[in-house]
């Protein structure tokens, strides 16, 4: 009970940390979750050239669960109160396992470029889900300078794109809801529980599911290690499962679900660079004015009351 006791009170005195620190600290640990993210879309599709994408999603939270599951365990956190496990598993069933295979399934037939569509769209639905969940009251101001960053984020994709739908826009559009869901459930978390706490139990919690299906995929899908499969699926696992939702989740705690969620405006331009440094695509004349923009909008969303 003494040791119960104890882990409880040191977890009350981290989340306390975590609310008193900074909003600089809060905001720049929420951007290092965005670039942690802008890397997932060109890593699924580094690892989509070894893995198939059944394998890559399961085998990607498996080894994140055991990374966090390790840091759990060595730390002795205690198991969350029976009250928050709902919560976790929608954090699961959005962020560990809606989400990753939404985005890798639809990467199969789509490019890096096209998939940031939904990544335009999903800091609003954030903050839209966040009002609704927790009940954030964003000034007009945040209101208008989110619309209008969505807006641009939208435009300078559709018109790369040309705004066809196909069965990959249903799955990224799918992803998008789910991912909005994780997040805001997983942000109302971090201010309760420490934010690795968070993304480390939803991890845990997915494993009974997660290790046979890895095992099934990986007897049925073909699978060829090459040095990008495995660099992609160890980012993905390690990178945007764990270590850039720990620090997002974090920042979360401290600015707030709706200004962080803002953030991820500059998501889909870092993942355009990141798509010509790592898989060799063109980057549009355009994106450059675009970025103008989203900083903007990003700036305006960060004074604003939220």
């Amino acid at each position: 009970m003494r040791v119960q006791s104890s882990a409880t009170t040191a977890s009350r005195i981290a989340v306390a940390t975590e609310r008193e620190q900074r909003p600089g600290l809060g905001t720049l640990q929420a951007a290092l979750g965005v670039i942690a993210f802008s890397l997932t879309f060109p890593a699924t599709a580094w690892g989509l050239e070894g893995f198939g994408p059944w394998s890559l999603v399961a085998v990607r939270s498996v080894l994140a669960a055991v990374i966090a599951g390790g840091a759990l365990l060595a730390l002795r956190v205690p198991l969350p109160a029976r009250r928050h496990w709902p919560g976790l598993a929608v954090v699961a069933a959005g962020v560990v396992l809606g989400f990753p295979l939404l985005t890798t399934l639809a990467l199969e037939t789509s490019t890096t470029a096209h998939a940031a569509v939904v990544v335009g769209l999903l800091p609003l639905t954030t903050a839209l889900l966040s009002a609704l969940r927790v009940g954030t009251r964003p000034s007009r101001t945040f209101w208008a300078a989110s619309l209008a960053g969505a807006a641009a984020v939208l435009a300078f994709t559709v018109q790369q794109t040309g705004g066809a739908l196909s069965t990959a826009d249903l799955y990224l559009f799918a992803a998008l809801l789910v991912c909005a869901a994780g997040y805001t459930e997983g942000g109302r978390l971090a201010r309760v529980m420490p934010g690795w706490h968070v993304i480390g139990w939803a991890l845990v919690l997915c494993l009974p599911l997660t290790v046979p299906v890895a095992a099934f995929a990986l007897a049925q899908e073909p699978l060829r290690l090459t040095a990008h499969s495995v660099a992609g699926l160890l980012w993905v696992a390690a990178g945007s499962q764990f270590l850039g939702l720990v620090v997002w989740y974090r920042g979360m705690a401290a600015i707030g679900i709706p200004k962080a969620s803002q953030l991820q405006l500059a998501q889909p331009l870092l993942t355009l660079v990141w798509s010509v440094l790592l898989l060799g695509e063109h980057l549009p004349v355009a994106a450059p004015l675009t970025a103008v923009a989203v900083l903007v909008c990003i700036a305006v969303t960060q004074r604003a009351r939220g």
